[in-house]
């Protein structure tokens, strides 16, 4: 048996000469593989990565996810599990395709100019050669995934599985299509989701404009070209006498020619009562402008008398039903026309300056303009009551807690879910004549059962679904989870994870969120080049505690470094220590007191991390054995050990052997690579890889 004394390494611990090798070696066993490990493995453990997207590169939001789960698989497969950890990645329709769009772009060309199916080819020709860049990242991470698994949303089989989801949805009558009013993004010329929407704080106007009796409030006073009512409260007394009848107002005639003066027309207009209006905002009254609001869109669905005038085109610019005054201009052009038109024919009250947040694209960034638009849609009412229960009842439980409510908010507010989208790289509608796709998350939603070959009734099904745990940020807890949630439910008649991890999000020194556009971003991939794998799980690890927001500080990388060297410098001194001696099969019986109180002290620490990592406390958990590691077993166990009382006997030998051999058991779901290497250099009769050693009883 060598011995690390003998083996001609260096006194530091140099994390470029040996975490590539290691994982090498790990992918090399097939360990990563459930169909390989040893038959003392026996009952499954399933976790489905949450698939990033192909145009994806490493973030810290990623390195968090990925790590975390990572602990918990390692974890897992040395307690015996048969442990599945499954990669893939989504085929993200909308970013994927602006991608290779800007690629075009740079030669002059549109997709337009290739036709759909040059396009597509082109797309998939990309994908191919860029579209699994971040899986490779992840092996750097040390991330134990079953690449023989590995999956992505237009695989052929997938494929075949999204189009008969969505044939048993419309056999059902649960999808149709219909005019609605949806989120429209005139860049990416697509319909967008509720949930795809982000928001971005602007400052801007807030106009009020005379119309007839009333003063009404609004930021965007282009829309009012669309107007066809005004809506109250049926309990606001002020405007009682005005519910339920047409009223005359003055407004601006759009078909005089913008090369001359504006001129007041005299319209009609109904006052309806809906509960939409709120009386304790603005005078009370709202413009009804169902073509242009989602909200105003609902309150003419119950009040059918409500006629709809579509003012704006998909382009961002105004239609022809916007009058030729208008006609053709962009919205920002429109408003800032219309806002000096009503002024000037004095139906302009008053102008204020105005904070409020803006929908736009998450994908481009683009204004959205709601819009009326002939769309695929699935009903959400039957599928929102099974997400709903399944939480309730238990099924799926949230850490923390008090995620639910972020989850139950959305569900009984739920709408509709939009589910066509008009560009050309995605899953088809699968019905003769449709050039739409479906919505990303359509697919994405299928995902845990779908990767383990569903519709099929394979092995690999039967076996690991339902999954047991899912981790994410809570950005897509609508987005994603609740989707799966009833996905799984529908589908397969089971949950599709029993447990849902919400981490933290890693935000900024000073609290802000990251962005790389703002080069806020931190590249954790710079940090695995500059300090290596472990220091940076290490330094991810340690923040993450409690569910709190992470503020991101780079020291905390730096501290695991100096911890990996402490632990590579500890086995070495060790090894010398006990030369000629091999770690115990079972725990060392002692008659010291000093070897007696370090075991029970490992003891301690080792069942505070099994019930950390249980209850998903990761942070806590490394923060215990790290205490263990260097403050009681180093700092205080080793010096003791050059005392004449305890050096040299085979009883403290064995202590020292034990528990070194223990806390690298400990310590590898967290910082794998290091431990593995000090692993191969301990002196034992039968030993395997630490991945699959067994977690200390």
């Amino acid at each position: 048996m060598t011995h690390m004394k003998d083996s001609g390494f260096s006194k530091a611990y140099d994390p470029k000469e040996h975490e590539q090798v290691i994982y090498k070696r790990w992918e090399d066993s097939g360990l990563f593989n459930p169909d390989n490990l040893p038959e003392r493995h026996t009952q499954p453990f399933c976790m489905t990565m949450a698939p990033p997207n192909v145009t994806g590169s490493l973030h810290m939001g990623h390195a968090l996810e990925y790590i975390i789960s990572d602990v918990l698989i390692r974890y897992k497969r040395m307690r015996g599990y048969r442990v599945l950890w499954l990669p893939g990645t989504d085929h993200a329709g909308i970013a994927t395709q602006n991608v290779v769009e800007k690629e075009l772009k740079k030669e002059g060309k549109t997709r337009h100019d290739l036709g759909r199916e040059k396009f597509l080819l082109r797309v998939w020709k990309w994908k191919e050669t860029y579209g699994e860049i971040i899986l490779d990242q992840l092996r750097k991470l040390g991330a134990s995934l079953d690449w023989s698994r590995t999956r992505f949303t237009m695989d052929t089989a997938y494929q075949k599985a999204v189009e008969m989801a969505f044939l048993h949805y419309h056999q059902k009558g649960w999808i149709y299509k219909g005019k609605r009013t949806i989120n429209w993004c005139s860049r990416c010329v697509t319909s967008l989701s509720d949930l795809e929407i982000e928001y971005r704080e602007e400052k801007t106007k807030f106009y009020y404009i005379q119309y007839g009796p009333v003063i009404i409030g609004t930021v965007r006073p282009e829309t009012k070209l669309g107007d066809t009512a005004l809506a109250v409260h049926p309990d606001d007394e002020r405007y009682r006498q005005y519910a339920g009848k047409e009223i005359l107002i003055q407004s601006v005639d759009p078909n005089v020619p913008r090369t001359e003066a504006p001129r007041l027309k005299e319209i009609s207009i109904k006052v309806i009562s809906d509960e939409a209006a709120n009386p304790e905002f603005g005078s009370g009254v709202i413009k009804v402008t169902p073509a242009h609001d989602i909200t105003d869109f609902e309150i003419k669905e119950r009040h059918h008398e409500v006629p709809v005038i579509k003012v704006i085109g998909e382009d961002g610019r105004m239609t022809h039903e916007a009058g030729i005054r208008y006609e053709g201009m962009a919205v920002r052009e429109a408003r800032e026309q219309i806002v000096k038109d009503l002024e000037a024919i004095g139906l302009l009250s008053r102008i204020e300056d105005y904070i409020h947040n803006v929908a736009v694209c998450y994908r481009c960034g683009t204004v959205l303009e709601p819009l009326l638009s002939d769309q695929w849609f699935l009903k959400m009412d039957e599928l929102a009551k099974k997400a709903r229960e399944a939480v309730v009842s238990g099924k799926v439980v949230f850490h923390p807690k008090r995620w639910e409510k972020l989850y139950f908010n959305w569900l009984d507010n739920i709408r509709d879910w939009c589910i066509s989208r008009q560009i050309w790289w995605g899953h088809r509608i699968p019905l003769e004549g449709e050039t739409d796709v479906l919505d990303t998350w359509f697919s994405s939603a299928l995902w845990p059962f779908v990767t383990l070959g569903w519709p099929k009734k394979t092995k690999d099904l039967a076996t690991y679904y339902p999954t047991n745990v899912l981790t994410n940020d809570r950005g897509i807890i609508n987005l994603w989870d609740a989707r799966m949630i009833f996905s799984g439910l529908e589908f397969v008649n089971e949950v599709p994870f029993k447990d849902l991890v919400i981490h933290a999000t890693i935000l900024t020194s000073e609290g802000k969120r990251m962005s790389k556009s703002l080069g806020t971003g931190i590249d954790p991939l710079r940090l695995i080049e500059k300090h290596g794998a472990d220091a940076t799980r290490f330094g991810i690890i340690w923040q993450a505690m409690g569910g709190q927001d992470i503020r991101w500080a780079e020291e905390h990388v730096v501290a695991g470094k100096k911890f990996l060297n402490k632990i590579w410098n500890a086995s070495r001194f060790v090894l010398q220590q006990t030369e000629n001696s091999n770690i115990p099969d079972a725990k060392p019986k002692t008659t010291l007191d000093a070897n007696s109180n370090i075991i029970q002290t490992f003891e301690a620490s080792r069942d505070r991390v099994t019930a950390h990592i249980e209850h998903f406390e990761f942070g806590q958990a490394l923060h215990d054995i790290y205490d263990f590691f260097w403050h009681t077993f180093c700092d205080q166990y080793l010096e003791n050990a050059k005392h004449p009382e305890l050096k040299d006997k085979k009883e403290t030998n064995e202590t020292l052997l034990w528990v070194l051999a223990s806390s690298l058991k400990v310590l590898h779901p967290f910082i794998p690579f290091v431990t593995e290497r000090v692993w191969e250099n301990l002196p034992k009769e039968k030993k395997e890889l630490l991945i699959i050693e067994t977690w200390p009883r």
